[in-house]
């Protein structure tokens, strides 16, 4: 049963991570454990269109297909750059700018080191958007033949956080169009002499994961370099792109690396061109692969915290939850991304329904235990029961027992002269006696027949020193029977006594019955033959056995009777002795 609820359970969880409902929590818990700022490269620099470009020329559109060409110009005479990646889109010919686009044209086809951006109205609603051609927004014709082109569309994730980048897209005219930052990379490598690396593998849909370096790159003013005020040094030999940096463009994104930190388009780019230098590209691991290692991880979580102690269980969820975390941030680091939330928060939630269940069922296991115990066992005995449940069996165990019987010589004769009130009034005052000298020797009350107490010791929970135990009920028993006595014969003119008889050896103790009627008890020959030690046993004695006197030593003063009293199944040369007293000793 407990197998068939695990692996319910586990279906549970397994479920509720294929469904998606977990992926944008995952995707945030994600970003804040793999994306880590480090130094952004220094072979890139953003010439930025920022607050004090736009406050000297004006709005963007009114001078930038006039003033792009000054700056490339500019750059080129006198540190050239390796490559010029200009961020926006000049697409269409105006015949308001005809001349700046000729010359615009006409400069970049000079250096030949531009990169012009396109882009296409792709609806990442479709079904499968990737793998369709799309219309073509790209630079006006001598611009698109002057410079290397790539596509500048930014992927937002369903919560509108950028995690990926589209490798390349498929347009009319052209075919597939790689984007800004793989060109511009690419065109790089060519200027450095270097061969590329390979494009980073994809998913179906083109995209793939982008680690992010930086939040920002270094950036110099637009205007700066356009009035010739910048240092030339920052961009020779460099990457540069060319975009917009300032508030209310539109060219801010959210962004994996932090969320509430509004990224430029320009440095999104930036990123993934130092992506593609550093060639890091980690890449998801199957979904069925990780909702399989899920289930696995769920179910046998539940079957170990059904069955393991607190404390194991606590450490056992803390390993998983944050081993886990490590584990996924080393497979990251080779490359290899995971689901970070499902494993954590599956066995989190497995832990604490575990840790609740377990409450209820050690509750009611206390419960059954006090209930049960509470009639035949003293507080002290029923409180280390409540504390350690696991070490009751009370499904019948052997065990070694020291058994005690006693009961009244001459109750018989009482009873016929007394009233039935009369006599069920001496009748509980004996067997309070009985079980207050049971009790308070850490006794276990097995049962009332008539006017016989039965009582052992060492179960249901081992102890020390059971014989000694017993023995000092006993002899309180006949102790406190000459007050009660005394009592009965001034009130009633009859004379009673105890007949006590203890026998130490093996027996079954257990919860024995029917359905309908179980008594916790103890069944054998041990308890048998303190049956009849007590059945022979005088008023006023205690009829011990030879294994009894064994335990005790030294410890008891005893009388010897050999082989004198005959016990109805017993051999001839069964030894009985007489206790008188005990030493004085420390009780458990």
């Amino acid at each position: 049963m407990k197998f068939f609820v695990a692996f319910v359970l586990a279906a549970l969880m397994t479920a509720t991570a294929a469904s998606g409902c977990l992926d944008d929590f995952d995707a945030k818990i994600s970003d804040r454990l793999y994306q880590s700022p480090h130094a952004a490269s220094s072979n890139i620099v953003v010439v930025g269109i920022d607050s004090k470009t736009l406050s000297k020329l004006g709005p963007l559109s009114s001078w930038i297909r006039r003033d792009i060409s000054k700056v490339i110009e500019q750059m080129n005479s006198t540190a050239p750059p390796a490559v010029i990646g200009i961020d926006f889109l000049f697409s269409g010919e105006n015949q308001d700018t005809i001349d700046d686009d000729k010359n615009f044209a006409a400069v970049a086809a000079k250096y030949k080191n531009v990169v012009t951006a396109s882009a296409a109205a792709v609806d990442e609603n479709d079904d499968d958007p990737w793998n369709k051609i799309w219309p073509w927004d790209s630079p006006f014709p001598a611009l698109l033949q002057a410079t290397d082109n790539g596509h500048i569309f930014i992927p937002c994730d369903a919560d509108g956080i950028v995690r990926r980048q589209l490798l390349f897209i498929n347009v009319e005219e052209r075919g597939r169009i790689y984007s800004f930052a793989r060109v511009i990379y690419e065109k790089w490598c060519r200027a450095e002499k270097i061969s590329p690396s390979p494009p980073p593998p994809t998913e179906s849909n083109g995209l793939f994961y982008l680690p992010f370096a930086a939040k920002n790159f270094p950036v110099i003013s637009f205007l700066d370099v356009l009035e010739d005020k910048a240092d030339a040094e920052l961009y020779r030999g460099k990457i540069v792109l060319i975009g917009a940096v300032a508030p209310g463009t539109g060219e801010d994104f959210s962004t994996a690396l932090d969320h509430s930190f509004p990224m430029y388009g320009v440095d999104i780019h930036a990123n993934a061109i130092q992506a593609f230098q550093e060639n890091f590209f980690p890449r998801e691991v199957g979904k069925i692969f990780q909702l399989t290692i899920l289930f696995l991880v769920s179910f046998a979580s539940i079957i170990f915290f059904r069955a393991g102690k607190m404390q194991s269980v606590l450490t056992v969820w803390l390993i998983i939850f944050f081993g886990w975390l490590v584990l996924c941030k080393i497979f990251y680091l080779n490359e290899i991304i995971f689901h970070v939330v499902w494993i954590p928060l599956a066995v989190s939630i497995l832990f604490v329904g575990s840790v609740t269940t377990n409450y209820f069922r050690e509750r009611d296991e206390k419960s059954s235990i006090a209930e049960t115990f509470g009639r035949y066992v003293d507080p002290t005995i029923i409180n280390q029961l409540l504390s350690r449940p696991e070490a009751l069996n009370v499904g019948g165990a052997l065990k070694d027992i020291a058994v005690l019987f006693v009961d009244i010589r001459g109750f018989t004769t009482l009873s016929e002269k007394l009233s039935a009130p009369v006599v069920v009034e001496i009748l509980n005052q004996y067997l309070t006696l009985t079980t207050e000298c049971i009790r308070r020797h850490h006794g276990t009350l097995d049962k009332f027949v008539g006017d016989c107490t039965m009582a052992f010791w060492n179960a249901p929970l081992p102890q020390k020193n059971p014989v000694e135990l017993a023995c000092r009920a006993a002899l309180d028993m006949i102790k406190g029977s000459e007050k009660l006595r005394a009592e009965i014969k001034n009130r009633c003119g009859c004379e009673i006594s105890f007949g006590v008889g203890v026998h130490w050896g093996a027996a079954v103790v257990g919860n024995i019955g029917s359905p309908y009627r179980m008594d916790y008890t103890a069944i054998g020959d041990t308890v048998n033959t303190a049956a009849r030690l007590e059945a022979n046993a005088p008023g006023g004695k205690i009829f011990i056995s030879r294994a009894v006197a064994d335990v005790l030593g030294s410890q008891a003063s005893v009388t010897s009777l050999g082989n004198s009293v005959k016990l109805k199944g017993k051999r001839d040369d069964f030894e009985v002795l007489i206790l008188n007293s005990l030493n004085e000793t420390q009780e458990e």
